[in-house]
């Protein structure tokens, strides 16, 4: 493609950001260039925007990319220019000490596009054509869901709950009603959603993902997953799992966010060891959970239809941050 100019978000510094031109990337071996036609908004851009996470700037934001292909790099197969894709933002090193482990997970050198790499708020963005993948049944909108699917994917990977348990998911965001549709696929007997009223327990019902919290659960639950990022919450969920359960740790926090777990509960209760299991995910560390996801969600067996309640142009990213900080909104899309 001709060198020429984009539009893109892009930040100087932590909460400076304008509306610029720059550059449109070009390709190099084995990489696509994606033309975006939507990129998903989450808690993550929020705590970029305060320079948190693993952020690193100048940036260009952006990490739940919804695209098509515009140029491909020398090397790249597979693909043809125009095939409607979403990709993976995470990349890993390969030589590190877990990635030589097989666990590229927790690669030591890890870079994220949209989080310390140049993301999809933007015009134009480019990926390795490993981390592309084909979509053709979901819309522009719903395929931002993608990203947020292979978190959840991971976070049941890890979870590895047996069959018929009961759980309960704290927090009624994108993650949180497809995590209670994957524990419903793959063996929950019951699942229960405990949120605030509002559009997101409207959406859960409207997707059957699981019940309003009742009063009659005098031994909590197998599973209990808090996926609000809230310190205060995660505090409390413990109080929910049953004797012998998992709590699963979901949410981001802020970095100096802390909790206080009585040890003697957990001693007495046996929630340890194989019985009690923290996981702390961060949300795009992904790796071979895309494909699953895009599986998932292109089949429909994941439903994300509703999920999108909001959407703006990059021009309006402000007024896209403030919506999304106000909790009025369930998933937020942009669009160059």
């Amino acid at each position: 493609m001709s060198a020429g100019t984009m539009n893109a978000v892009y930040y100087h510094a932590p909460r400076q950001f304008t509306l610029e031109q720059v550059p449109i990337p070009q390709v190099a071996d084995n990489e696509v260039l994606l033309k975006v036609l939507c990129c998903g908004i989450c808690g993550t851009d929020g705590h970029v925007h305060e320079g948190a996470f693993i952020a690193q700037f100048p940036l260009i934001p952006g990490h739940e990319v919804v695209g098509i292909v515009s140029d491909l790099g020398k090397g790249v197969t597979g693909f043809t220019r125009g095939d409607r894709c979403v990709a993976d933002p995470g990349v890993t090193c390969g030589h590190c000490f877990f990635c030589r482990r097989g666990k590229s997970v927790l690669c030591e050198n890890f870079k994220g596009r949209g989080v310390n790499l140049s993301g999809g708020f933007s015009e134009y963005v480019i990926f390795e054509s490993k981390n592309v993948y084909k979509i053709h049944n979901l819309t522009d909108e719903e395929a931002t869901l993608v990203e947020p699917a292979s978190c959840a994917i991971h976070g049941m990977d890890k979870l590895n709950a047996p069959v018929g348990i009961e759980a309960l998911v704290i927090g009624a965001g994108p993650t949180g009603l497809i995590l209670a549709q994957l524990l419903k696929l793959n063996g929950a007997t019951r699942v229960v959603i405990a949120a605030n009223k509002g559009i997101k327990t409207e959406v859960a019902k409207q997707l059957d993902a699981g019940h309003g919290l009742k009063k009659d659960n005098p031994y909590g639950f197998d599973v209990v997953v808090e996926a609000t990022g809230s310190a205060k919450i995660a505090n409390d969920a413990i109080d929910y799992v049953r004797r012998g359960g998992t709590l699963m740790i979901y949410g981001v926090y802020d970095h100096d966010a802390l909790v206080r777990w009585s040890p003697s509960k957990i001693f007495i209760d046996e929630i340890k060891d194989e019985y009690l299991i923290f996981f702390f995910l961060w949300l795009i560390l992904t790796t071979h959970c895309f494909p699953r996801a895009v599986a998932y969600l292109d089949s429909g067996k994941i439903r994300v239809k509703g999920m999108v309640t909001d959407v703006y142009k990059i021009s309006d990213y402000q007024k896209a941050l403030d919506k999304m900080n106000s909790r009025g909104a369930l998933k937020i899309a942009v669009k160059p």
